[in-house]
């Protein structure tokens, strides 16, 4: 399967071009369990984008995003399918709830603030690519600049001639120069080696304690058109103090100041904004919680005004940043909600209109928790394990044990809210309160605490010869921590 990897961004754009809607589903089976109708319909739109940007500009230009609407309850992977997407294709992401905004007139967020904070998003992106890009030349721009603070060059002296027309000087000035740079070459050695870490240098840092105030106006700071910097340059110039410090830490501070000059910010900003344009992803959640029609009066109006504030971004529009007029044409909008008490025919008909994908996501079951919790990379099996082995503890799960927790999980949410694999979470947590707690001194000095039962501690033998302990969650071991919680609905609701 052709999946991008690091290197340059031609050679990850060619790699996207190669996934097909089946490897794409592929991938994101890696991360989120189940959710087929889900990952089709994103996997799907992602293609169509990739099979927009081989067209004519005249064409690729007529063509706009399929918009996805993902229904179904909270906790079952809905935010987690277009967060996985948007890593697979290095794009700019935002995650936003609806909810958040009011119609224009009310306190509260203004829908153009996303884009502006989209385009924040990639430039904060493409500049960190940049970083990897000079990281190396900035090291070694910083060596230098270092080198010449710990040994400051010979000032060159002009040969002086004699009546004969020879140089005085010359061969004396030769010498000096061969020793200086040997004595460099020795100390950029010993630098290199961690020899120089105690000696201090003095550097001219930038002062940040320069004046600063706040203007607020309705439209935002983005939409003032008067540059403060360019009124009062005097007041604003960059000052600096000594500062003196370890040679670790300048060394630090010269590459930093390296990456600033050789990163051109005018380029990253053209980038950032070009790629929000292309290929910007938007999670809209708790759309829901927007959906309704004009009554006449109360909180009706304000959400059908925050629709139609958030129609014009959703179908096409060019919004004003700090960093230019972005177009949003082509970024693709991923709604989400439980659409418990509204449904989506609730949302006024042009919104419905721009969401063209419905896709409903099922209710997890008891096969999908055990699966949640030891198939995808980063499983919260793998997760404790891993934490947990930091501290010399090694930890395994039975597969009864998995089981009996994906269980409790499940009945947990049935009989009281229902938050899906969220709550595996908080059961994890339950079973391994004790563990964790104990976790730094377990084979040292345990000592369980009184009405806690004792850790499930085994002997292995290993290839190596020696024994080594191994803590073994068991089934047993999960009901004694969680199962008096669940058998009380009224306690497990404020516990689990």
């Amino acid at each position: 399967m052709a999946i991008y990897l690091p290197g340059t961004a031609e050679d990850q754009a060619l790699a996207l071009d190669e996934l097909t809607p089946r490897e794409i589903v592929a991938e994101l089976d890696k991360y989120v369990v189940g959710q087929k109708a889900a990952k089709r319909a994103v996997a799907i739109a992602l293609r169509n984008r990739m099979r927009r940007q081989k067209l004519s500009p005249e064409l690729a230009d007529e063509i706009m995003p399929k918009n996805i609407i993902m229904i179904g309850p909270t906790g079952v992977g809905k935010t987690e399918i277009a967060r996985r997407l948007a890593k697979l294709t290095n794009s700019p992401f935002l995650k936003v709830e609806a909810s958040k905004f009011t119609e224009v007139g009310y306190v509260g967020r203004d829908v153009e603030s996303i884009v502006r904070d989209l385009v924040e998003i990639s430039i904060d992106m493409v500049r960190e690519e940049k970083l990897d890009e000079i990281e190396d030349k900035a090291e070694l721009n910083a060596e230098e600049r270092l080198l010449d603070l710990l040994l400051p060059p010979t000032p060159v002296v002009p040969p002086v001639a004699t009546q004969d027309g020879k140089p005085l000087l010359e061969g004396n000035a030769e010498t000096a120069q061969a020793s200086e740079h040997k004595t460099r070459e020795k100390l950029r050695q010993q630098f290199r080696e961690g020899k120089l870490d105690d000696r201090t240098v003095e550097l001219d840092v930038r002062d940040k304690n320069g004046p600063s105030f706040e203007i607020i106006t309705s439209q935002g700071q983005e939409e003032m058109d008067v540059n403060l910097k360019d009124m009062l340059p005097g007041l604003f110039a960059p000052r600096t103090k000594k500062r003196k410090m370890k040679v670790p830490e300048a060394f630090d501070y010269l590459v930093q100041e390296e990456e600033q000059r050789l990163i051109d910010l005018d380029q990253v900003t053209r980038q950032a904004v070009e790629r929000v344009e292309d290929s910007g992803i938007v999670f809209l959640d708790e759309i829901d919680k927007i959906a309704g029609r004009e009554g006449g009066h109360g909180p009706d109006v304000s959400r059908e005004g925050v629709q139609r504030d958030i129609l014009p971004i959703v179908e096409g529009t060019t919004v004003s940043t700090k960093y230019g007029m972005v177009s949003t044409d082509h970024i693709l909008f991923i709604a989400a909600g439980a659409f418990h008490v509204s449904k989506p025919s609730d949302l006024i008909p042009e919104l419905q209109g721009r969401f063209p994908i419905r896709v409903e996501l099922q209710s997890l079951t008891v096969e999908d928790f055990i699966k949640i919790l030891t198939e995808p990379k980063s499983s919260l099996t793998k997760q404790y394990t891993a934490l947990l082995e930091t501290e010399g503890v090694k930890l395994e799960f039975t597969t009864e044990s998995l089981r009996e927790m994906a269980e409790f999980a499940f009945r947990v949410n049935e009989t009281t809210e229902n938050i899906g694999a969220r709550r595996l979470h908080t059961i994890m947590e339950r079973v391994l309160d004790e563990v964790s707690f104990q976790a730094p001194d377990l084979f040292k000095s345990p000592k369980i605490e009184d009405g806690q039962p004792a850790i499930p501690v085994e002997d292995r033998q290993t290839k190596a010869g020696p024994v080594e302990k191994v803590i073994v969650i068991g089934p047993e071991y999960v009901k004694t921590q969680v199962a008096s919680i669940v058998k009380n609905e009224d306690l497990s609701r404020y516990i689990l």
